[in-house]
């Protein structure tokens, strides 16, 4: 009891302080007085009892202020004399605590805090960067330290903070402003969880120091009442908000004022933890490592380059960064590893593109400049000046013995496949064989038409389905173009073929009968063999990696490779990511094509988009309609897009044809529908995310994006670029019903952006780009410190990599024996090269 008549009497002193404004507690003084004569089981015939049944219907708050100091002094005294009675029953008055002491937090307050825990460790002589976390931690924190990937001391060195609480500004809750990240150290007058708003539940606690109170919210975790005990003196930082005029504290971190950490330095590192792991157990951890064993990490950075570039030794960067002295120094320690992250992927990327380029070998393409322009005049529109810089970059390419590994991207509908044309062209010139390999089967077929359409103008594919691409047993079909000295001889090579055919094809390729092979991936399948392949053209392949060279080294000694990609590259991925190959942008588009309209719609605007795009079919076009995008697994996102598929086929458009496209339908049953959409015998397609690679539909010019919040940019803009493929003016409908301030900038971003460059930029921005990739992506390396944002520092350890691959391409000197070392984990850990 005599706590709880210590906390009233805080607060009535406290209220005396502040002129009886009844200001002392949040909620007002009558909110606070019945929760205390609740909890202190106070009975109606008590003096405190007896004060507050002689108040007015409206409580304190209605009285005039000489009228509330006349309760208060009353309340203190009565307070003080129920002290006194617990006390003489042997209950001890616990002391009121000192005041915050203004300034840096640079010393223990009156009240020693208990005595730190410190992890069971065994530092010393057999403590090394490969000792395993068991050596320091508790049984049950090794478990939760292994979910965190922290396996052994040299993990736990490179396990960096993510920020730092400065202690030098804690403020008073008095001099708290709105709108900033601040932190105060306040003792926990009361913690509870409750319900916010109508379904969330938090928690909300009640602190205060000397100076005042302040309401602390927690939305999403009521657990963390649990860890507020009533007269605990926590450090909380967060943001301040308000509600209802009243200055409160929302989502912030607490920190105990057991951890010792907090009193010795002004700078506390705050590290990504996991649950159960307590941040204080975590940062003794990292204490011990780097107290015992970053002077053994080997220094990776030989002098010069740290010399050159300004950058701190391995030994002083780990601790500046775990226990910096100022948040320069942490900056500056940060910096140094980033570079160092960033140079062994360099490293790796230089190497890789100097062993493909030193194999030699690739066989001299070139195309006479009377036969390009032919070709060229010979198309049926007129090519952008992008298109002929591009064709300009390939051919200087294959007219080298070293092997080009070029990347050509530009949006969808940017004219890459002329671009792929030209080259293949060049190969056969030079009597190679040349290879083009699309993601599926009907891409593949559109561009055995294409061929068929700018190779051979004057003759038409044919529109029905069969065995139309070969003109007998002999597996191939004969193009005649005009400049070429012989006629051209075209297969398309896929999976859905009949095993006579099949083999037909196989089997013609393999004589070297066959000029250009048009199909899937499968073309690299050890089935299909080639005469003299000369040239592979990889379409929508963003990593076409190690293995896969491999393979075309097996099939054509050292072939050129021209990848194509409608994914636009942000300049720092094509720097690592992509480091390895030379960059083509088709950065224009055929003349002719409007932007797309794009329009962020809120859920009371749907069916004005609905209406408009019913308004499109009934005039003869078609429409998409994509699905949300549904993260936990293809099973879940394939049954929510049939439920959808079926609503809007039962509610919203029940006269009009719908097909369904998903990820769990097999490759023919994809064909299928794309082929029934091509064709117009659909109205509507209804696709989850594996559309964002299609066939051309010209005739489709509205696409309406449920959730569009869920995707990123780069894939929203792919998704647009479906109905970017006519002269016909095309709209994007972005519907959604997020509130989320980030999701909303990315679709107010969509609605004004129409380069998808730019939209790449920005989507690595927001999103990074583990995102930017997609999860199920591999061989991404994964950065601790590094971002993949950072243009200027990533060039710098581009310069450094080179010049030091230029003196030691082996890194055999004793100097780079660290060096070799990391570089070699880092690429070991990656499933393919970073290409």
């Amino acid at each position: 009891m005599a706590g709880s008549y210590d906390g009233l009497r805080r607060v009535l002193a406290l209220e005396r302080d502040k002129k009886f404004g009844d200001g002392a507690v949040v909620g007002g003084l009558d909110e606070y007085l019945l929760r205390f004569t609740s909890e202190a089981k106070i009975d109606t015939s008590h003096p405190i009892s007896r004060i507050l049944q002689q108040l007015p219907p409206g409580g304190y708050r209605a009285l005039h202020p000489i009228q509330r100091q006349r309760v208060v002094d009353e309340l203190l005294r009565s307070a003080d004399e129920g002290a006194q009675r617990e006390a003489a029953k042997g209950t001890p008055v616990r002391p009121p605590l000192p005041p915050p002491v203004p300034g840096p937090v640079a010393r223990k307050p009156t009240a020693r805090p208990k005595a730190a825990v410190k992890p069971e460790a065994r530092p010393g002589p057999d403590l090394t960067l490969d000792s395993p976390v068991s050596v320091l931690a508790k049984r049950p924190d090794v478990t939760r330290l292994h979910k965190k990937g922290l396996e052994t001391v040299r993990d736990l060195l490179y396990h960096f903070p993510n920020r730092y609480h400065d202690y030098s500004e804690v403020r008073p809750i008095a001099s708290l402003a709105f709108g900033e990240e601040q932190t105060v150290i306040a003792e926990v007058w009361s913690a509870k969880a409750v319900m916010i708003g109508r379904k969330r539940r938090g928690a909300e606690a009640i602190v205060g120091d000397d100076s005042g109170t302040i309401r602390i919210l927690w939305f999403g975790q009521p657990w963390v009442a649990r860890q507020l005990k009533t007269g605990k003196k926590v450090a909380l930082s967060g943001k301040i908000g308000s509600f209802k005029g009243r200055m409160q504290m929302e989502n912030p971190e607490i920190e105990s004022l057991d951890d010792e950490a907090i009193f010795t330095r002004r700078f506390v590192p705050v590290y990504r933890s996991t649950e159960g792991l307590y941040m204080k157990t975590l940062r003794d951890l990292v204490r011990l490592a780097v107290d015992s064993c970053a002077a053994d990490v080997p220094e990776t950075l030989p002098d010069d380059v740290r010399e050159r570039n300004g950058l701190m030794d391995v030994g002083q960067a780990f601790r500046q960064i775990h226990a910096p002295e100022s948040l320069e120094e942490a900056d500056a320690a940060r910096h140094r590893f980033a570079f160092e992250e960033l140079l062994w992927i360099e490293i790796g990327v230089v190497r890789r593109r100097r062993e493909w380029q030193i194999a030699g070998g690739a066989p001299v393409l070139s195309l006479e400049a009377a036969a390009l322009n032919a070709f060229i005049d010979s198309l049926p529109f007129a090519l952008t000046k992008a298109q002929r810089r591009a064709i300009g970059d390939v051919l200087a390419d294959t007219s080298d013995a070293i092997p080009m590994t070029r990347l050509l991207e530009g949006d969808v509908g940017s004219g890459k496949t002329v671009v792929a044309a030209a080259a293949l062209l060049a190969a056969v010139a030079a009597g190679k064989q040349g290879a083009i390999m699309a993601p599926t089967e009907i891409l593949a077929e559109q561009h055995m038409r294409t061929f068929i359409s700018i190779l051979d103008p004057d003759r038409a594919a044919p529109e029905a389905d069969g065995p139309w691409f070969r003109e007998s047993g002999d597996g191939f079909l004969v193009l005649r173009p005009p400049y070429l000295e012989r006629p051209l001889r075209v297969a398309l090579l896929t999976g859905s073929l009949k095993a006579s055919d099949k083999a037909a094809v196989q089997e013609a390729i393999a004589r070297g009968e066959v000029d250009i092979a048009v199909g899937t991936h499968a073309l690299l399948q050890e089935s299909v063999e080639f005469a003299d392949l000369g040239l592979a053209v990889i379409d929508e392949q963003h990593r076409f990696g190690v293995e896969q060279r491999a393979a075309l080294r097996e099939k054509g000694g050292s072939p050129h490779v021209l990848v194509m990609t409608a994914t636009p590259i942000p300049r720092t991925l094509a720097l690592t990511v992509y480091g390895d190959l030379d960059i083509t942008v088709l950065n224009e588009m055929p003349p002719g094509r409007p932007p797309v309209k794009t329009y962020f719609v809120p859920p009371r605007r749907r069916e004005e988009a609905t209406r408009f795009l019913q308004k499109k079919v009934e005039e003869g076009r078609q429409a998409y309609v994509i699905c949300p995008l549904v993260e936990e697994s293809e099973a879940i996102e394939a049954k929510a897009a049939v439920q959808e598929y079926e609503r809007l086929s039962r509610d919203e458009f029940p006269e009009l044809r719908l097909g369904l496209l998903h990820g769990r339908m097999s490759g023919g049953e994809k064909d299928a529908t794309m082929r029934a959409f091509r064709d117009h015998d659909l109205d509507v397609l209804v696709s989850t995310s594996v559309v964002e690679v299609g066939v051309d539909v010209p005739n489709s010019t509205v696409i309406l994006i449920e959730g569009a919040d869920r995707f990123g940019l780069s894939q929203l803009h792919q998704f647009r670029g479906r109905v970017r493929r006519s002269e016909e003016q095309a709209y994007c409908f972005l519907l959604s019903d997020t509130q989320s301030e980030e999701a909303m900038e990315r679709l107010q971003i969509m609605e004004t952006t129409d380069s998808g460059f730019d939209l790449a930029e920005h989507d690595l921005r927001l999103r990074g780009p583990g995102e930017y990739f997609g999860k199920r992506q591999s061989g991404m390396p994964d950065l601790r410190v590094a971002r993949l944002t950072d243009v200027e520092l990533i060039e710098e350890a581009r310069r450094e990599a080179t010049r030091i691959l230029d003196e030691d391409p082996e890194l055999e000197d004793t100097s780079h024996a660290a060096l070799r070392e990391n570089v070699s984990r880092l690429w070991d850990r990656l499933t393919s090269d970073v290409s």
